[in-house]
């Protein structure tokens, strides 16, 4: 078992997501809120989730939903935007050292299986990130599928989605599965 009380999940949270292909305003100034919430010292971990695709994506049955090329792995707009690369080295983390978990889909069984290693008795797992309505919700309910005793929570204005009105959607849909919105 794996030791935290506090452990952040940032999903998504790409430049192809903040001011790239798929980017919106709402995603770039809740990209602001993630790096103070790195910034604010009151998690023991952070992990980031990285959607990942390849060349072949517009191929793909969600190339084919979404025929916009986006998070290319090893492109610009894959990266983790800089400011939330900085707040970890605030934190002493070097972005090489940083935990990734790159995801070829929306959910991750990864991440799933990362989180049940803490001792989730006395566990507190909160998430941001973007796309609210698709990537978010996906590893929330992952989070409470296999972290059944842990707190989890979203950070709404830390989230964002493609339009305000498809994010305040999926707020309250985690909110039916019992996860705290702060």
């Amino acid at each position: 078992m794996i030791m935290a009380k506090k452990i952040l999940v940032v999903v998504d949270a790409q430049n192809d997501f903040i001011t790239g292909v798929l980017g919106n305003k709402e995603c770039n100034v809740a990209t602001n809120v993630i790096a103070d919430e790195i910034r604010s010292g009151k998690y023991d971990d952070v992990i980031f989730t990285r959607d990942t695709h390849d060349e072949n994506y517009l191929n793909t049955q969600e190339g084919r939903k979404l025929p916009v090329a986006h998070c290319i792995k090893g492109t610009n707009g894959w990266e983790v935007d800089a400011r939330l690369k900085a707040a970890m080295k605030e934190r002493g983390v070097d972005c090489d050292d940083m935990t990734y978990i790159d995801k070829p889909t929306f959910g991750s069984k990864e991440l799933g299986e990362l989180l049940a290693g803490y001792d989730n008795s006395d566990t507190e797992i909160y998430f941001c990130g973007f796309c609210t309505g698709i990537c978010v919700i996906s590893n929330v309910a992952i989070a409470k599928t296999f972290c059944k005793d842990a707190e989890v929570s979203v950070i709404e204005n830390a989230c964002a989605c493609v339009t305000p009105e498809s994010h305040k959607t999926a707020i309250e849909a985690m909110k039916m599965i019992q996860v705290n919105i702060i």
